[in-house]
């Protein structure tokens, strides 16, 4: 059994006005001391021929130094336990044409009717969604229609655009054939979306490469892309070492490519951020306190949640799926850091065992900044960011602000950047559980 939380989508939650000290001098960070120069160059518009092959960046309190990513074995910690995002990225783009030759882009963003990301996959007959139209002007109204071959088959897929969600589109999609699903449409007829800065159309190397060889769960719009570089030789290794290896999954949504375009990151909105976590994962989670590696910003926005989901448990042990939501200033109210890491994961533990549940599916707005205080990650795999992004500040606040130390050592030493670069292993001291 699983506890699903259903959200009226594309509702955007409201932020309460919280005045403790430490989110007004978190809110009030100016993005632009966190730019730095990019030239297009260093930026890696395919991956190497073998993943294992990328350079390793490695940083330990202060000392930054490199290696080669096949061998991340040897600067595990012993006892660890890694945390990846098995999500799989979807074919997320759908490309119609109208009669009048005109060509609409429709990109699916998250699931509203059903919500659920495994039941909108088995659907068969319609279901609705949240997107972003491309050529939007060209689409005034009407249905836009779209044949796809499907084992032999012609099936008619149709859109429908119901109604404006902010700058997103509450589209349906209907199709004539009975034991077709929505998710054998994306295969056949869907795109692969890849990252906007890599300024390529997809590839069929694409399908591959830019997925996770531990991707299981289909929902991402864009590949949880620290874990691009693992091979089945180097989970071998890591396994062959005595370290540990967990799964989540968070669906990565086109919002982690929203640039921060305010002057402070106080008028910046996180995006929802769709997350599932099994109980077995949880309590081994807790069990290993203060040796949580994770892969990628997604695990660790995703571990990190899940702390201040058994803060919010603490005090209101029957929360609706509303008051469950991590929301995004949540973490820098001092009211709301004072259970320790374990106690908070008990509270969901117990929390599901209520309701006799064996998984925890819920959502996330976290927006984790300078000041932000690091409750269950001990360590990060990931790899160099976008200036001016939130991705940037998340790494800030991990290493306590020597992110250019970092960043400045990858520049000189020739690393490749963004989805398909290179990749780096954080750090940091050992705390208290």
């Amino acid at each position: 059994m699983s506890i699903n939380l259903y959200f009226c989508n594309p509702v955007r939650l409201k932020e309460p006005v919280i005045v403790k000290v430490m989110t007004i001098k978190t809110q009030q960070i100016r993005i632009e001391d966190f730019d730095y120069p990019l030239p297009d160059e260093r930026i890696a518009k395919f991956p190497l021929p073998k993943r294992d092959e990328s350079k390793l960046l490695l940083y330990k309190e202060g000392k930054v130094s490199e290696s080669i990513f096949k061998h991340i074995t040897d600067y595990l910690p012993e006892g660890s336990l890694m945390v990846f995002n098995n999500t799989r990225v979807i074919q997320a783009r759908l490309l119609f044409q109208k009669e009048t030759g005109a060509k609409i882009e429709i990109f699916c963003l998250e699931p509203v009717e059903p919500y659920d990301y495994a039941l909108v996959f088995q659907q068969t007959e319609c279901c609705r969604w949240t997107c972003l139209v491309g050529n939007l002007k060209k689409w005034k109204e009407g249905l836009l229609k779209k044949e796809v071959q499907l084992d032999g088959e012609t099936v008619i897929l149709k859109a429908e655009k119901l109604q404006t969600c902010g700058d997103s589109y509450l589209i349906e999609f209907t199709w004539d054939h009975p034991t077709c699903t929505f998710a054998d449409l994306l295969d056949a007829a869907g795109v692969l979306p890849i990252p906007p800065y890599l300024n390529r159309e997809t590839e069929k190397s694409d399908l591959q490469t830019y997925q996770t060889v531990y991707s299981k769960i289909k929902g991402s719009v864009a590949a949880p892309t620290a874990g691009l570089h693992f091979t089945p030789e180097v989970l071998a290794a890591i396994d062959a070492q005595g370290i540990g290896r967990e799964e989540l999954t968070l669906h990565v949504g086109a919002g982690t490519f929203k640039p921060v375009k305010s002057e402070t990151i106080e008028g910046h909105e996180m995006h929802t951020e769709f997350i599932s976590v099994r109980r077995s994962s949880i309590e081994r989670i807790k069990n290993n306190l203060g040796k949580i590696i994770a892969v990628g910003t997604t695990s660790v926005r995703t571990l990190e949640s899940l702390y201040y989901m058994g803060v919010t448990l603490a005090s209101n042990p029957d929360a609706t799926a509303e008051e469950l939501i991590v929301k995004q200033w949540m973490p820098y109210d001092e009211m709301n850091n004072k259970l320790t890491a374990g106690e908070a994961l008990q509270n969901i533990l117990d929390y599901l065992d209520r309701h006799q549940a064996d998984k925890l599916v819920t959502a996330t707005r976290i927006i984790i900044a300078p000041g932000y205080e690091f409750k269950i990650v001990r360590g990060i795999v990931t790899n160099f960011h976008q200036p001016k992004s939130t991705l940037l500040l998340l790494i800030s606040a991990f290493v306590k602000g020597d992110w250019k130390n970092i960043y400045d050592y990858a520049l000189r030493h020739d690393f490749r950047f963004l989805s398909y670069g290179d990749s780096s292993l954080l750090k940091v001291r050992k705390d208290k559980k």
